[in-house]
């Protein structure tokens, strides 16, 4: 059986509405995304943090989350880091830097994006089936990306990954053959004031976001 795991990155976040705490956004954000990761099907969900933001992890993770806590929370560490097998630890099945349980796929999505349509994290795994890697670009961006998948053992020619910066053409140039990257759809993440537009009411789910937006008088 193929084990999936979905690693939620809570980098800290580029930009925050003038009119709300820096810390409130933060933790909005996150709680949204952990929440969306916790109604998937027939995957198992982290998150990722740096060790300074442990407190982040503590505040949104449901009971038996995985918290993959990093020097540096990026892409490639959380590959690694899942690719490893140890030992969970108490209380809440958390594991430091280098820990993980042997999985043979895994997605890294980023932790700004608090409406993700769980069927897009689905769309981000499903080539894997075929090819050893995917990612998912930011829509209404020229840079970034909504996440990344691999198979483990990762690929050799996997090139190091900025969620912020880095585009779907120039991972596949690091390939050594253009068709072992899949570009899956994309959704938008909330780096300025033009993404908060993208934002539908109507979309079910990312009820912190929402709440904060709405207090600050931003969405109605």
């Amino acid at each position: 059986m193929v084990r999936r795991l979905v690693v939620a990155l809570l980098a800290p976040v580029s930009w925050t509405p003038p009119e709300i705490d820096p810390t409130d956004w933060r933790t909005a954000l996150a709680e949204d995304v952990v929440d969306l990761l916790a109604t998937l099907n027939e995957v198992e969900t982290a998150v990722a943090v740096a060790e300074a933001d442990r407190w982040l992890a503590d505040a949104v993770v449901w009971p038996g989350t995985t918290v993959y806590q990093l020097p540096r929370p990026t892409v490639a560490a959380v590959l690694a880091s899942c690719g490893r097998t140890a030992r969970p630890s108490r209380p809440a099945n958390v594991n430091r830097a280098g820990a993980g349980h042997g999985y043979d796929q895994v997605a890294v999505v980023a932790g700004d994006a608090p409406d993700l349509p769980g069927l897009t994290i689905g769309k981000l795994l499903r080539p894997l089936t075929t090819r050893p890697m995917a990612v998912a670009p930011v829509v209404g961006a020229d840079t970034g990306l909504l996440g990344a998948a691999a198979r483990l053992p990762l690929p050799e020619w996997l090139p190091a990954l900025d969620l912020d910066r880095a585009v779907p053409a120039a991972v596949r140039a690091a390939a050594p053959h253009p068709g072992e990257l899949a570009v899956t759809a994309g959704w938008h993440r909330l780096r300025s004031p033009a993404d908060l537009a993208r934002l539908d009411p109507a979309l079910a789910g990312w009820d912190a976001t929402r709440t904060l937006l709405a207090a600050a008088g931003i969405l109605r």
